[in-house]
């Protein structure tokens, strides 16, 4: 075996050439991988002893995609076509060998090679739409000549992970390989390629038709899930070129839209989204020497939605799970809600039966608060009441185990003040979920003064373990995400006020790339959400609907009218209510333009975000954003509210809040931490 460079090596086995990756973790192709590859090849076509070469990579993956840290550098060494170059048109047959993932520019490498094997556990596809761009080495071009253009556009379009036996069905891979024989399978397969002199096959040389109604039909399906976003129709456009052009052109195409995508702020805001995420887990005083507790039975008390939802995390991730209610009712409808949910799963096909019975076999129900003793974790879920939460946890203090981590799902009071009703607060944190629980992926992780790192530690990998996307915050009013959802929602109040309606507010955060404005969602989640009939008293609009009974699609009628499919119209109604509030206050209704809508709505979260900041509520900007776009809706390609603040420029930002504390009053005061660095020059995403 001889060394191309420090990730790559070529060997003979016979006259079959096997050129190894070796590039931790992924493989990815950095400038070393794409030279040891390029040399590689080279030197494997220029031996005569060798009659075929297979591609094949060390670890725990194929080539998993491009190195995403030098996107926007100069490009050094060998490029990727250069590498795609040598392989597609060696006079030797080129075998990949794939297991892990193939996936972006990993998938792109497999497909310059005249064949391709795996083991069934492989995954492939080309997932660079989740990144806002398109694959840019040639896999638009490639992939609908070998899968079609109705399977190119799924793949392309999801970003989707494509299992090692239907990639093979649809021509994908053309042969599997038994698992853990990947190495002996590809070189038997390279040397039948030779013995049995099979053509060296081109993928680019293959031809691909579609009708053009099979274009039309797929951008109708999916007008609402790509809304907003570029990429998907990007995508779809190469695909079209991969149909009706030569593939020179084809590619041609493919270039000039990567390259408008690549420089524009759609991609840049998805990928600082994609890095942002990752930070997140990097808690500057936690190290990965921090113990980790162990977390083998969970308990939570409430099985309404929200314990529902929660124990449903656990289940999913194979930890057995102990749900506590008040009255054998509750606990009767909660534990048939979960199952449920998971019959309606299993005839989606996504669940088997079987995995459905193993699921609720380890979730048992009580009535007893004394039965979750043995638990190592106990996540309380009921109402939103400081002193039934402070009860309960006094309670727990007697009967949970040494060492078992509490945690409360409030959503806005003060853990500080939870876990002083305990003789232990070191154990005790705050996990937030959001609704619906088993799908939202954001988990608040929320750190109290007497907080320790094992538990913070733990719960930051317990978040991992259940597919959430974890963030850790301060305590404070709301934490990060609903203290600024609160700045947000005041505003949109405040302008409606002042004489936008309601439709207004909502079409323009509609329009920006929320799922839908703040008046839509209330009506959704009922309008009486902490509404008490016997202490309304009329002085809200959010009153006065719920006293007429208005109370959100639910009942036909909150701010919107409804009709028999739930579909909005604005309502003369709530029209004449706010009309009739403003002539009561005595203000003349005033347009109310939409760039002041948004600006108002949202350079005032952008100011309370850097107030987290300034508090140490937050660790990064990023990590705020992470918030907003995981447990919010903010529209990815955005980036999140600190990330459009930078976009927008942080000097345009304190301008107009000055504008507004002008008109308005100092509600708009920009922080400290925003005017320095605003007058610096500077950026969120400066801060260190």
């Amino acid at each position: 075996m001889a060394a191309i460079n420090s990730v790559t090596d070529l060997s003979n086995e016979g006259d079959v050439a096997v050129i190894t990756l070796n590039s931790p973790p992924v493989n990815a192709l950095s400038s070393g991988v794409r030279d040891g590859l390029y040399e590689g090849f080279k030197a494997a076509i220029a031996d005569d002893s060798v009659k075929s070469i297979v591609l094949i990579c060390d670890g725990r993956t194929f080539i998993a995609g491009a190195d995403i840290s030098e996107f926007g550098g100069a490009a050094k060494g060998a490029s990727l076509f250069d590498v795609q170059n040598i392989m597609e048109n060696s006079p030797k047959a080129v075998v990949a060998a794939i297991h892990g993932t193939a996936l972006g520019g990993g998938l792109e490498v497999a497909l310059t090679a005249h064949y391709r094997v795996a083991v069934p556990s492989a995954k492939v596809g080309l997932p660079e739409v989740n990144l806002g761009l398109l694959p840019g080495a040639g896999g638009t071009q490639r992939l609908p000549r070998i899968v079609g253009a109705e399977k190119a556009l799924e793949m392309m379009t999801s970003g989707s992970h494509v299992p090692g036996k239907a990639a093979a069905a649809m021509g994908l891979v053309d042969e599997l390989v038994e698992e853990g024989n990947l190495r002996a399978g590809a070189i038997a397969f390279a040397k039948k390629v030779v013995a049995e002199n099979w053509p060296l096959k081109k993928v680019r040389d293959r031809e691909v038709k579609a009708d053009p109604q099979v274009f039309a039909d797929f951008r109708k399906a999916n007008a609402r899930k790509f809304r907003g976003f570029k990429a998907p129709e990007s995508n779809i456009q190469c695909i079209e070129a991969a149909v009706n052009l030569p593939f020179e052109e084809g590619l041609a195409v493919e270039r000039k839209l990567f390259v408008e995508l690549m420089t524009g702020p759609q991609s840049a805001a998805q990928r600082y989204v994609f890095f942002a995420e990752r930070a997140a887990n990097k808690i500057p005083d936690v190290g990965d020497d921090v113990e980790i507790l162990p977390i083998k039975t969970v308990g939570v008390i409430g099985a309404g939605t929200m314990g529902g939802g929660i124990s449903m995390n656990f289940l999913n991730a194979g930890i057995p799970v102990k749900i506590v209610e008040m009255k054998q009712e509750a606990l009767d409808r909660g534990l048939g809600v979960i199952r449920k949910n998971y019959e309606n799963t299993a005839k989606k096909g996504r669940l088997t039966q079987d995995d459905v019975e193993k699921r609720m076999a380890a979730l048992t129900g009580s009535l007893e608060l004394s039965d979750l003793a043995d638990c190592d974790l106990i996540i309380e879920a009921v109402f939103e009441n400081m002193d039934i939460k402070k009860d309960i946890f006094g309670k727990l203090d007697k009967i949970a185990k040494p060492g078992a981590i509490l945690a409360t799902n409030t959503s806005y009071l003060n853990v500080d003040e939870i876990a002083a009703a305990t003789s232990r607060p070191e154990s005790v944190i705050g996990l937030h979920f959001f609704s619906p629980a088993n799908v939202m992926r954001l988990l608040e992780i929320v750190r109290g003064d007497k907080t320790s790192k094992p538990v913070i530690a733990t719960s930051m990998k317990l978040a991992k373990t259940i597919g959430k996307v974890g963030v850790l915050v301060g305590v404070c009013p709301g934490f990060v995400g609903n203290r600024m959802l609160s700045s947000r929602q005041g505003q949109a109040q405040a302008v409606v006020a002042e004489g936008a309606m309601p439709w207004d507010v909502d079409r323009v955060l509609y329009d920006f790339g929320f799922p839908m404005g703040p008046f839509a969602m209330s009506d959704l989640a009922g309008l009486d959400i902490g509404w008490d009939k016997e202490k309304s008293s009329g002085s809200t609009i959010r009153e006065v609907l719920c006293e007429m009974d208005r109370r959100g699609q639910k009942t036909g009628a909150g701010y919107y009218d409804y009709d028999e499919n739930r579909n909005a119209k604005p309502s003369p109604v709530t029209e004449k209510i706010i009309k009739d509030f403003a002539a009561k206050a005595g203000t003349n209704p005033r347009d109310v333009g939409d760039e002041e809508i948004l600006e108002r709505t949202i350079f005032t979260m952008i100011n309370e975000g850097a107030k987290i900041l300034e508090e140490g509520k937050a660790i990064r900007a990023s990590d705020i954003d992470t918030v907003w776009v995981n447990g919010y809706g903010w529209p990815v390609y955005r980036g999140g509210p600190m990330h459009y603040g930078d976009s927008v420029g942080l000097a345009k930002v304190v301008e107009r809040l000055k504008h507004y504390q002008d008109k308005h009053g100092d509600f708009f005061k920009p922080s400290a931490l925003l005017e320095k660095l605003a007058s610096e020059g500077k950026t969120f995403a400066s801060l260190k």
